[in-house]
């Protein structure tokens, strides 16, 4: 057999082992080692049943993705588990960690299924724009019931052990993967259990036969919050067919469906995404072998909007966190506000009822930054004023022990100017956090000129136990997110005084599948911060400064682009903004134009994308995929879309050029000229992930 899967027998039973480190996927090694093992335990005459397990920490925890895209390598994952359904002896899967994807597809043809008590059984292929392709949409229902498996399958999130038993996916949970597989072999074979073979097993279908609703409510419940995602609703109607078809008419839908989303654009820009994401942890510039820092106690210096979200946190992921202000007042609203949050989302069922307490035990409220004594990693969240971090940096380094890794939560500061600050520059760097902190997945990860690689890795690591995704970048004005952002911001506002309304230039963009349009997002962030702002740089802005002057500073004030009903966050335009507009174009002797949804979308995205073009030709960004992990995790960027530069890519960077020399001159505004990098790519008709080998970090 081969080196991956190896068969032993212990008396009648064979014990088949899959060994792939790190996660036992299905590469074309470990399905051949799998049908050639199974296939000699059933040509054995002394074999009665086999145990199917695996080693290390993990059953098959899925495909193998590395071979997505290429040819297909025999034998298919659909040979493999004929033979084994039509085994004539039991055949058990004994799983432990995760069995996910084609894993819980090759547990699903086994006849009987066991597992450790902290195994996770899933099919997340829906998160990939992909569907499970192997029978997992055919025969889960028929394991469970459609209703459970429909919130598998199209909601893409596994369920424990305990669930699995409950619901029939597991027959017994055992101690150990392998000796348990063994002895539940043993009983099957002493009991004389009749195999059963899923595809022949229509019992747990005839309810939502009987009565379709079971299944079309429950797909209604999971497509909710699916918008503009193809993959969701192929998925259920995969699992549809499990109920209308016979099961071999079933498995041949499901194999269309899933040939048609593997080559969709979608499912391209989820997978791009998928490997983007893992691909930002790796720190270029980074010693091979540099460890991180020891993280046991934090400290969150301000119990405000981001301090609080930050916090809750560290709580989400079991880490005892110490929150920080000034006064016992801050501290007490600051904790409030976080109680109800988590009341809030435990009355909506986002997290068991016992949550709120339990997260909010795990946070310590102090007033006085003396109490950042004990923490091995200090984050301050206080407000956005360089003279404010400075003052706070400069207590720090009284009070923090030595080898704290000190980080700032600034969004736009330069940390260079904060890092000369403390007398251990080594230990200063940025985390980024994007409010909601404890919603969004972003943690913007700055390195300064003097920050130590160990100080760096923490911060990765930390990031990445609280279930953050990191990005590493350089040190400039707005970093990389909101850098990219007021590009956008620039010309939306350029479009209200060219004869685009707040209502049109928001619906282009959320059409598009972002989740909020620039006006109803200034709206909500307070149209007074960007006013007092302006005003302190003696900048002027018409329109905003028109609608802050009339106290429309947003949704707090009832009013701002758009009108808020009491108690509602639904933006409705406002006949008053439509008035105030065409007066000040009026006064300052603007003509109005048409301006189609097409510039609009070309002039919200374009720019931005020369603008991430600067960023890597200025080594900001170590790769174009780093740029659109923090849009996909930070900005709201539609994962279907895969980032900025993953979409320019496919509109094409000539286009895009083209576009952007275009409106430079029909605007008058020069800083719309294709960057240098744009304009050489579009040139020699090279993409952004052309540049993904020769990128070097910053």
């Amino acid at each position: 057999m081969n080196e991956v899967v190896k068969l032993e027998r212990r008396d009648v039973i064979a014990i088949v082992t899959v060994n792939s480190p790190p996660v036992n996927a299905l590469s074309a090694a470990v399905r051949g080692g799998i049908f050639d093992c199974i296939k000699s335990a059933i040509a054995d005459p002394e074999v009665q049943a086999i145990v199917l397990t695996c080693a290390g920490r993990t059953f098959i925890a899925g495909a193998d993705i590395t071979e997505f895209g290429k040819p297909p390598k025999p034998p298919g994952l659909a040979e493999v588990l004929v033979v084994m359904e039509n085994s004539p002896k039991p055949i058990i899967a004994a799983i432990h960690g995760t069995a996910l994807g084609g894993g819980l597809e090759v547990a699903l043809a086994c006849h009987f299924r066991v597992a450790t008590k902290d195994a996770r059984l899933g099919l997340p292929e829906v998160k990939l724009g992909l569907l499970p392709g192997a029978g997992g949409t055919q025969r889960l229902p028929r394991a469970v019931g459609p209703e459970l498996a429909v919130k598998m399958i199209v909601g893409g999130d596994p369920i424990s052990a305990a669930d699995a038993l409950k619901h029939g996916l597991i027959e017994e949970v055992v101690e150990g993967p392998a000796s348990g597989g063994e002895s539940f072999a043993r009983k099957v074979l002493a009991e004389k259990r009749p195999l059963r073979k899923l595809r022949d097993d229509d019992s747990k279908l005839a309810a939502a036969r009987a009565d379709r609703s079971i299944f079309t409510n429950a797909v209604a419940a999971l497509t909710k919050k699916a918008r503009g995602l193809e993959a969701p609703f192929a998925a259920a109607d995969a699992v549809g067919a499990a109920i209308d078809l016979p099961f071999d008419e079933g498995l041949k839908k499901e194999r269309e469906g899933f040939l048609k989303l593997v080559a969709s654009d979608q499912s391209k820009a989820q997978r791009y995404a998928f490997f983007s994401e893992r691909e930002a942890a790796k720190v270029a510039g980074v010693p091979e072998g540099t460890k991180p820092r020891n993280v046991e106690r934090v400290a969150i210096i301000g119990a405000g909007t981001m301090g609080g979200g930050i916090a809750m946190s560290f709580a989400n992921a079991g880490i005892p966190v110490t929150l920080i202000e000034t006064g016992e007042e801050q501290l007490k609203r600051g904790m409030g506000v976080m109680q109800k949050n988590y009341e809030a989302t435990a009355a909506r069922g986002g997290i068991p009822a016992d949550a709120p307490a339990k997260r909010m035990g795990l946070i310590t409220g102090k007033v006085g930054l003396e109490n950042v004594r004990d923490a091995d990693l200090i984050i301050e969240a206080v407000f956005e004023t360089m003279a404010i971090k400075k003052e706070v940096f400069e207590a720090l380094d009284k009070f923090a022990k030595p080898g704290a890794v000190l980080a700032s939560n600034t969004s736009y500061l330069n940390i260079e100017e904060i890092a000369k600050v403390p007398k251990r520059p080594q230990d200063v760097l940025v985390m980024h956090f994007v409010a909601p902190a404890n919603v969004l997945k972003l943690c913007e990860i700055v390195r300064a000129d003097k920050t130590a690689p160990d100080a760096l890795t923490t911060a990765v690591a930390v990031a990445r136990k609280i279930a953050k995704v990191p990005a590493v970048v350089g040190v400039c004005d707005g970093f990389v997110g909101n850098r990219m952002l007021a590009q956008r911001g620039k010309q939306a506002e350029k479009l209200l005084f060219e004869g685009a309304l707040p209502q049109q230039v928001d619906a282009v963009v959320t059409k598009f599948g972002m989740p909020m349009g620039p006006f109803a997002m200034g709206d909500l962030a307070g149209l007074d911060i960007g006013w007092r702002s302006r005003k302190d740089r003696g900048i002027k802005s018409e329109i905003a400064d028109a609608l802050c002057e009339a106290g429309r500073f947003g949704q707090k004030t009832g009013k701002g682009y758009y009108k808020y009903e009491a108690g509602s966050r639904a933006a409705l335009p406002d006949p008053e903004v439509e008035k105030l507009i065409d007066e000040t174009l009026q006064r300052l002797g603007r003509k109005k134009r048409v301006v189609s949804d097409d510039e609009i979308l070309e002039r919200m995205m374009y720019p931005m994308i020369n603008e991430g073009a600067r960023i890597l030709e200025e080594n900001i960004a170590a790769r174009p995929s780093d740029i659109d992990v923090i849009w996909l995790y930070g900005y709201g960027w539609p994962v279907y879309r895969g980032g900025p530069m993953f979409y320019a890519d496919q509109v094409g960077l000539k286009h895009i050029a083209d576009r952007l020399s275009y409106y430079a001159k029909e605007t008058n505004d020069p800083s719309l000229e294709p960057s240098p990098l744009l304009k050489r790519l579009a040139a020699e008709g090279k993409t952004f992930a052309s540049l993904a080998q020769s990128a070097k970090a910053a």
